[in-house]
């Protein structure tokens, strides 16, 4: 998928998350020039009608909500044979992220988390819908501050008694007692979930455990929910009401739907910042309306100065909720716990673990397969290890480009690891094709920074640079190298987050040609390069001991720390003068100039030298020969008649 343009407009950039439905993935809408979560069906869900309706239900419900602490909801369509959904982007984290590194949170903080949660969720409770998988996986925490509920996958219309069908669906953790029994769900379902989430976030742990699923969902039907401050003492009485409220076994004992709850919240909080104004300090104010002075000391006189203790405000709504209800419903299961029917609730609970077993093992979540990750496995070990877990493999295998996986090994699976799906269900293998072969972009000639840039946003890696130096300035890229140190041309094709080494510029070598040997040294030594004295030359405009020019101790590219030669200058060449007297003039010419001098005709002869005789001969020469003179010297020649 990474790569493709969906419907013309919306191009795939990478994968984000991975479902047991659909996958997540970060793309770019071409139209509107902006970043969106593209979720997209799996392939082998495509022709399941009730999976297709399913998806388009998340759009459906979630595209009627308007809320800011709602995930929105964009676009959805198909692309052939490819069914996706267009979401909002939103770079941050979930809230099982924060309890991971935090576990427990601060009753500030649980508060603020809470209250965005609930007025997502009274958003869609007042449309009809009721979410069904409320979890802290779902609840998003956004770099710039918001929160926001997503994934409306299993949503249905809170009129429509929201049975679940043959199979449980939603997270067991989270599940109320009257899903794990009947099978049905309303707004007072996504309620109990709140509940679970506030337990979580105040005690640092779920409510209920156990080893499999089943004994999991047997607490939420059997069991009372604890009160967080049985885990941490330092959790508010009022939060603890609240947390009962919510949880209770019975729908009819909790808030009819996230309004409810939400108001209560509220007033919870302003209890608590009266109560504690230290937490109101760390919270976000909000106005309150005080009463008058009558209204608030009926009995006080002018003169009165005994301390009063001034009750919050409560605001008006319908149907209201006090905290005193909760506080009466923790009795109330305080008092069931006293009353000494114990065999009753023996007799119910075995009745219920027979019920829920057979349940569980029929349809329910223990009925399910957990498919194992076979990752980095050949097709062929993989194969045998899907088997052995009671599950068929198609025959027909997918295949996608991992960078990390080597080419036709197993780089997942379809549905993925870990997902619950029911036994011999069919798994399709996921080839890896390894790196996806991508275009090289031109980096010579670019600044460092310019084609480090281009690197990155070609999808590669980029490697610690290699500098050298060239004629090119200081700063150019010279070229770039991958795996093998194999050239790279632009236009070429390289393996997507392949590492690739630029070769940079280090500029030329210094010229210290002309110089004397310590300053040309120094001059290297500034460039991190090691100046070792070479051979002599003659050199007629270098003076003996300077340094000629530099020159490369090997082929290789000179980097630093590296070392050149310095080729050192003899001055002029000293050169014997050859013994020309009685030779004939041509013969003389020849000699003095193959000795690397000049010749000079001195008497008058040479004013008509084209029409001497050859046989006309060297009188004398000046300097005479055998002198040592410097190569290049002028030698005057005197001639006579033969």
């Amino acid at each position: 998928m990474i790569g493709r343009l969906l419907d013309g407009r919306y191009q795939v950039r990478s994968r984000i998350a991975r479902g047991g439905m659909a996958t997540v993935y970060l793309a770019t809408d071409l139209r509107l020039e902006r970043r969106v979560a593209v979720k997209v069906m799996h392939g082998h869900l495509a022709d399941d009608s009730e999976y297709k309706a399913r998806f388009i239900q998340e759009a459906r419900s979630a595209a009627r909500l308007a809320h800011p602490n709602v995930v929105n909801v964009y676009d959805q369509g198909q692309d052939e044979e490819t069914a996706y959904l267009v979401m909002e982007y939103l770079p941050g984290i979930t809230l099982r992220d924060l309890l991971n590194d935090h576990k427990v949170l601060t009753t500030v903080q649980a508060l603020d988390i809470m209250e965005a949660v609930l007025s997502g969720l009274a958003a869609a409770h007042k449309n009809g819908i009721v979410h069904r998988d409320l979890k802290p996986e779902n609840v998003l925490l956004a770099d710039d501050g918001r929160i926001k509920i997503g994934d409306f996958g299993l949503a249905r219309a809170a009129h429509a008694n929201t049975a679940t069908g043959n199979a449980l669906l939603g997270t067991i953790a989270y599940l109320s007692p009257e899903l794990v029994t009947r099978g049905v769900a309303d707004t007072r379902s996504d309620i109990y979930a709140i509940g679970i989430m506030l337990y979580e976030m105040l005690a640092g742990e779920q409510p209920f455990k156990g080893e499999q699923a089943f004994q999991v969902a047997q607490q939420h039907a059997t069991d009372t929910v604890p009160t967080p401050s049985s885990r941490n003492p330092r959790v508010p009485a009022e939060l603890d009401e609240l947390v009962l409220w919510a949880t209770a076994r019975d729908p009819e004992q909790r808030p009819r739907d996230a309004r409810v709850m939400l108001d209560q919240l509220l007033d919870t909080q302003r209890v608590l910042e009266l109560a504690d104004p230290a937490t109101a300090a760390n919270s976000s104010q909000r106005t309150m309306v005080m009463p008058t002075a009558t209204a608030a000391f009926p009995a006080a006189s002018p003169g009165n100065a005994a301390t009063q203790v001034i009750a919050p405000v409560k605001r008006q709504r319908t149907d209201p909720v006090q905290v005193d209800k909760t506080s009466a419903l923790a009795r109330k299961s305080e008092k069931r716990k006293t009353k000494g029917f114990w065999l009753f609730a023996l007799i119910i609970l075995l009745a219920g673990a027979a019920g829920g077993a057979g349940w569980y093992f029929g349809n329910g979540p223990g009925s399910l397969v957990t498919i194992p990750d076979v990752s980095n496995q050949t097709p062929e070990a993989a194969t045998a290890t899907l088997q052995n877990a009671d599950l068929q493999v198609s025959q027909q295998r997918l295949s996608d480009f991992d960078p990390d996986v080597p080419v036709d090994m197993v780089m997942g699976t379809d549905p993925e690891a870990g997902a619950d799906i029911p036994p011999s269900g069919v798994v399709h293998l996921i080839i890896s094709q390894g790196p996806e072969q991508l275009p090289f972009p031109d980096v010579a000639g670019k600044t460092e920074d310019e084609a480090s840039d281009l690197i990155t946003d070609a999808r590669f890696t980029l490697a610690e640079s290699v500098y050298q130096f060239n004629e090119a300035a200081e700063g150019i890229v010279l070229g770039a190298v991958g795996t093998g140190d194999v050239d790279l041309p632009a236009g070429g094709v390289y393996g997507e987050k392949q590492p690739v080494t630029l070769i940079v510029s280090l500029g030329p070598v210094p010229d210290v040609g002309g110089l004397p040997l310590d300053e040309a040294k120094n001059i290297l030594l500034s460039k991190n390069l090691t100046g070792v004295e070479g051979h002599e030359e003659y050199s007629d405009t270098v003076p003996r001991g300077n340094v000629i020019r530099t020159q490369p101790q090997s082929d290789a590219p000179l980097t630093r720390g590296g070392s050149v030669n310095l080729i050192i200058s003899k001055g002029i060449e000293q050169v014997t003068v050859p013994e020309v007297v009685g030779k004939s003039w041509r013969q003389a010419n020849i000699a003095l100039s193959n000795a690397g001098f000049e010749v000079r005709f001195s008497n008058p002869i040479s004013k008509w030298l084209s029409s001497v005789p050859d046989n006309a001969t060297v009188k004398a020469i000046d300097p005479q020969a055998g002198a040592q003179v410097d190569k290049g010297s002028t030698i005057s020649v005197s001639l006579q008649a033969g």
